[in-house]
């Protein structure tokens, strides 16, 4: 199976890793255009309960124009979801789309690839100053 996520697990809180997931996106460039709050969505549309878990939607909105230039189609992958997922009461995994996998979808040009590859540097950065910024 191939990969399609940039992920990180990390020795903090739910809550904590919330805010320190929304600090590294913004310092990364990044901005949170949505957050779908899953733990409350699937208790009200379906009366379960799960762990809590957030996707927050991220947006670089260079890195989107360009991507939109090179092919308008990719809106449908945008923007970048990010899921914050509790695992225990100080455990914390972080995921990412790995931008480089929409290639996979619309195709290698040159242009997409750039901007894909930048993005997941980015998020890759932002995973991993997860790690040290504790």
């Amino acid at each position: 199976m191939a990969e399609y996520t940039i992920r990180t697990t990390v020795d903090r809180p739910y809550e904590e890793t919330v805010e320190a997931v929304r600090e590294q996106l913004a310092a990364a460039g990044f901005g949170v255009l949505t957050e779908i709050d899953l733990k409350a969505t699937l208790k009200k549309k379906l009366d379960v309960d799960v762990p809590a878990q957030v996707i927050l939607g991220a947006c670089r909105p260079q890195l989107a124009h360009q991507a939109l230039q090179a092919d308008p189609s990719i809106a449908a992958l945008l923007p970048c979801n990010v899921v914050v997922r509790a695992t225990g009461e100080s455990t914390t995994v972080v995921e990412a789309f790995d931008p480089t996998a929409m290639t996979a979808f619309a195709g290698t040009g040159e242009a997409l690839q750039t901007v894909a590859t930048d993005a997941r540097e980015r998020l890759t950065s932002a995973l991993d100053a997860l790690k040290e910024n504790r």
